[in-house]
């Protein structure tokens, strides 16, 4: 099939075919931005009874390899005992970048597609052997299928990062939090930022 040159048409966006594609251009955006710009910090208090308290910062970032991701460095003291080198525990870098290139690739998808709705419109339509119509269903059609699969992947691999980041994980993870008299506490979570909604799915 020949493509006409481009004549601009707005109408198409008026029609469900056009407006979904809008649709699932602004929810990539939405996807690949609350992810992929992610950064934030968590406080932990160490209450160490009569002793002086400690405060840790953690600074979690996109793509979430948490065990990579220092807790405490190496030989530290915190409430008078010496804490081996610790570090998050977890990894969910494969569901956060396979999330973030599914949102990338259908964001270029989408704006394909929509400079054909609006611009070749007549060649879409074309009745002599236009196969525009059947392939944009079959590309329609894979992105919803990676959309579902790994948008569950990231939601498992969020809440991996939310149990690894939250009191009980933290207590669990350093050694210090178990020993008599001493009480850890997430006394500050990652802010909620714009870019960042995702980020406390389920809490």
């Amino acid at each position: 099939m020949m493509m006409t040159g481009f004549r601009l048409n707005l109408t198409p966006l008026k029609e469900p075919l056009g407006f979904i594609k809008i649709l699932e251009w602004l929810t990539a955006i939405f996807a690949f931005g609350s992810c992929g710009s992610y950064s934030g910090r968590n406080v932990i208090s160490v209450f160490c009874g009569g002793s002086r308290n400690e405060t840790l910062n953690v600074t979690l970032h996109y793509p979430f390899r948490l065990n990579e991701v220092m807790l405490v460095g190496s030989n530290s003291t915190l409430c008078g005992r010496t804490v081996q080198e610790t570090h998050l525990v977890g990894d969910s870098a494969f569901s956060a970048e396979a999330f973030v290139a599914v949102a990338i690739v259908a964001f270029c998808y989408c704006m394909a597609a929509l400079l054909i709705y609006l611009g070749y419109m007549d060649s879409y339509r074309d009745p002599q052997g236009s196969s525009w119509p059947q392939t944009d269903f079959i590309l329609t059609a894979v992105f919803a299928v990676l959309w579902l699969v790994f948008s569950s992947a990231w939601a498992k691999g969020l809440q991996n990062v939310r149990d690894s980041t939250s009191t009980a994980g933290i207590r669990s993870t350093l050694s210090v939090c178990q020993a008599q008299g001493v009480s850890c506490e997430v006394t500050e979570r990652a802010a909620r930022a714009p870019s960042a909604s995702l980020w406390y799915l389920a809490s």
